[in-house]
């Protein structure tokens, strides 16, 4: 289908489209099995410039937004969705800082997110602060010049290899979820250090670490939107940054398909092909259906989205305040809904369609040489980080509600 693509995100796509194929698909199994992480592969994106595609020109960037970091993460989950994290969550950990950062701060740190010099990472996620972001137990107390942060963060994508990290902490514990706070961390300062790496299903390309904080003091310049408006910063970010896991998901809705289609085309049963039998012809018209609605819907809405998302990056360059601030402005609606929609509905088909995928092709589907299942395996975290399906669900239903209270 003709989703009427640009010809710089055309050459985005083809870009990330090669990579994927020449440079990711043959080693993706080894970093599945050895949980490495793909530092060859970062060198050739960083070379391609696919870091910088959503960043303004002025840090280095494309220009883009949105949309081309989901053309991105899109082609290279096609291939690998653990691999395609690299370039995720670094945009999970630059859109706080892009959003609601001081002309300093994005000078500092944008332009090396841009160009993939330094990847980064978004930290919120505790032992016992998981949907309910706001119960954090880590803590941030003002001292001089610095915050000194003590607790325990876990569940951090991109774990040791990020060197930035967009972090969250209760400043003020007495206000429950209005006394948090968010801070930019650097790897290397003293009292933070890498606690387990976990042993997951799935994404297995991608670390994930649990990151202790222990007297670590951190320049108050780092504060990141102003002390007690750190569930903003996360709300915010979340509007802006799901779409990226609908993409991840998507992606590796195609791959599985693709994967799928070409088995049951050439393996025989009964004297002819998988693919020839009514069945498997409607159980991959419905996967194709899926995909393509799902394609249709995260285009829309990142498009939209960034349209309003470019207008305000354009207005804070010249006044000099926040983008998040200038965005309220440009529009009086938050993509909270939509944003969620995209995510719930793309992660699901995901995990519909691989497990449908491993379904079509029976028992070389189960196996662990035969790439379907690890399609499977990748596409269940999808439903579960950035908010579970249940949290969008939430999110979807109380916009509902407040659009009928305003009649």
């Amino acid at each position: 289908m003709n989703y009427f693509l640009t010809e710089e995100q055309q050459a985005i796509q083809e870009t990330a489209r090669e990579i994927a194929q020449k440079k990711i698909k043959p080693v993706r199994e080894h970093y599945d099995v050895s949980e490495e992480y793909p530092w060859p592969i970062v060198e050739e994106l960083r070379k391609a410039d696919l870091f910088g595609v959503y960043f303004p020109t002025q840090y280095g960037g494309l220009g883009g937004a949105g949309f081309e970091l989901c053309l991105v993460v899109e082609e290279i989950s096609r291939v690998c969705g653990g691999t395609a994290l690299t370039i995720a969550c670094t945009a999970l950990c630059a859109f706080p800082i892009i959003l609601f950062g001081t002309p300093k701060q994005k000078e500092k740190y944008l332009p090396d997110l841009a160009s993939g010099k330094r990847l980064g990472a978004f930290t919120i996620t505790e032992p016992e602060a998981g949907s309910d972001a706001t119960a954090t137990s880590c803590k941030a107390k003002k001292e001089g010049d610095y915050y000194v942060l003590n607790g325990t963060k876990n569940f951090c994508s991109n774990g040791n290899a990020a060197e930035i990290y967009t972090l969250f902490a209760s400043t003020n514990p007495a206000r429950g979820p209005r006394g948090l706070s968010a801070f930019i961390v650097e790897k290397g300062t003293p009292g933070f250090s890498m606690g387990k790496k976990e042993v997951k299903m799935g994404i297995r390309a991608s670390p994930t670490y649990e990151l202790n904080f222990d007297n670590c003091k951190v320049p108050a310049e780092n504060f990141l939107g102003g002390e007690g408006h750190g569930l903003s910063v996360a709300q915010g970010t979340f509007d802006i940054s799901r779409p990226g896991v609908a993409a991840q998901a998507l992606g590796i809705a195609q791959g599985a398909l693709d994967e799928a289609l070409n088995y049951a085309r050439m393996r025989k049963q009964f004297g002819q092909s998988v693919l020839s039998f009514q069945s498997s012809q409607h159980m991959a018209a419905d996967m194709a259906t899926q995909i393509e609605a799902a394609r249709s819907l995260l285009y829309s809405v990142t498009r939209a989205m960034d349209k309003d998302l470019l207008a305000a990056e354009a207005l804070s360059e010249k006044s000099g305040k926040t983008v998040y601030e200038e965005l309220k402005k440009v529009s009086s609606k938050r993509w909270t809904k939509y944003s969620a929609m995209v995510k719930l509905f793309c992660s699901d088909v995901a995990m519909k369609v691989t497990t449908d995928a491993v379904q079509l092709c029976g028992g070389i589907g189960y196996m662990r040489d035969f790439p379907v299942e690890k399609y499977m395996r990748d596409a269940k975290i999808t439903q579960i980080y950035e908010g579970t399906n249940q949290i969008q669900r939430n999110e979807i239903g109380y916009a509902l509600i407040k659009e009928l209270a305003k009649g």
